[in-house]
């Protein structure tokens, strides 16, 4: 039997298909990881009257995770799940008049004349709205439409609303929850927005399960890719496959980003295997292809006169620097992947410059610094700048795929 031709060219135009480095992640089959987000958040479902907030930093995969829940509530519920999207020019009225923009409801409309009969006409909710509306509103109107279905009411970028304008989203929450209505609202932000969330209301925190989104561990990394090219019908060897988890620092966008040019670069050369060449054009490319203000913010942050400069070093060394669960790390905590950054021992105070000069205007800043002298932390002000980082350290060849392999996960597992 004659060996099936592959078309290359079909293959390369779905590549955009199988990885989505610029758009959320909206096909159940190519989601990765998360079962214990979405574990906890069927789980508050199940329970009257509790409602939810995704958090975590920017970059890890919110706004994917929002777009595919309603895959996992297929069974529970009927097709009563809304989404909407928050932007900095939003306030409590706006955000639910966008919501009730996608509540359609029956409406009567009279007609003129004798014997005309009543037409009923589907209209949406946001029609028959007063101006302003109020949590006692949105009460009342959730509490109608939630007697024939349970509600899913799914409000991604929360954090983009101005502080001042979201308490009244507490007011709704705790409202709901006393009456028990059967509508389950779902923000989406980062922690800073669940902070301001319960500030007004400390009562509205036994209503809301908070979930807290990392970045993804290695596993889930290698699983976006491996789906993916499981979609193509291609492969990878295990180290290139572990040098983009490692280098993506946690962060999906990077991992499609790099995954997208591996696949691509290998059918160009008319291949099913991604191999380590493959990967590390693919890392060029991807850098290239990165925002202009990541590039713009990278060169900022590194660019000294002096050659014997150790700004890329200390950067690159920070971007592989354990954290915690908000992105933070100390000083201590840039040591030993700077000493295995160098090939030698270095200890805090040859960097400590660094690190404050990171946070000055003059270099980004590229990180933010918390706490007091001596016990500083710090983290990337933009998250997606640390995967760039360790990109550049390793398109410079300021580090090695050993040195790679040996430096710890964004979890702490080697």
């Amino acid at each position: 039997m004659p060996k099936q031709e592959i078309d290359y060219g079909s293959l390369i135009a779905q590549v955009r298909r199988a990885f989505s480095p610029s758009a959320p992640i909206n096909d159940r089959d190519l989601f990765s990881g998360r079962a214990n987000q979405i574990s906890a958040i069927l789980d508050a479902f199940d329970r009257r009257g509790q409602h939810v907030v995704i958090y975590g930093e920017r970059g890890v995969g919110k706004t994917s995770l929002a777009s595919v829940i309603k895959f996992f509530f297929e069974g529970m519920i009927s097709e009563r799940i809304f989404f909407v999207s928050c932007n900095e020019n939003d306030d409590y009225t706006s955000v639910w008049r966008k919501v009730f923009n996608e509540m359609r409801v029956e409406h009567e409309n009279f007609r003129l004349g004798f014997n005309t009969p009543i037409i009923k006409e589907s209209i949406s909710v946001g029609e028959i709205l007063p101006e302003n509306i109020d949590p006692d509103t949105v009460r009342q109107i959730l509490a109608r439409f939630a007697k024939s279905d349970n509600l899913v009411l799914i409000i991604d970028e929360f954090d983009r609303i101005p502080k001042r304008k979201t308490g009244l989203f507490a007011d709704t929450i705790k409202s709901l929850s006393d009456r028990s209505i059967e509508a389950t609202i779902i923000l989406v932000g980062v922690a800073d927005s669940v902070d301001q969330l319960v500030s007004r209301h400390r009562s509205v925190e036994r209503a809301l399960a908070q979930i807290q989104m990392p970045r993804m561990s290695l596993d889930e990394l290698n699983e976006i890719i491996t789906k993916g090219l499981g979609k193509l019908g291609m492969d990878i060897d295990g180290n290139s496959l572990r040098r983009i988890a490692h280098l993506s620092r946690g962060l999906p966008h990077y991992t499609h980003l790099v995954g997208l040019h591996a696949a691509r670069t290998a059918l160009q050369r008319s291949s099913l295997h991604i191999s380590g060449n493959d990967v590390n054009t693919a890392i060029r490319e991807s850098l290239r292809e990165a925002q202009q203000s990541i590039q713009t913010m990278y060169n900022m942050a590194t660019t000294s006169p002096r050659k014997d400069s150790l700004f890329e070093q200390v950067l690159l060394a920070s971007a592989f620097a354990p954290t915690d669960s908000l992105g933070f790390f100390s000083a201590a905590d840039v040591r030993a992947p700077m000493s295995k950054i160098m090939g030698k021992q270095y200890d805090i105070p040859s960097y400590a410059r660094h690190l404050n000069a990171f946070t000055d205007k003059d270099r980004g800043p590229a990180l933010q610094r918390m706490g007091e002298k001596r016990r500083y932390r710090y983290r990337f002000i933009n998250p997606l700048l640390q995967p760039y980082v360790t990109m550049q350290g390793f398109a410079k060849k300021l580090i090695s795929k050993e040195i790679i392999a040996g430096l710890e996960d964004p979890d702490g597992n080697r």
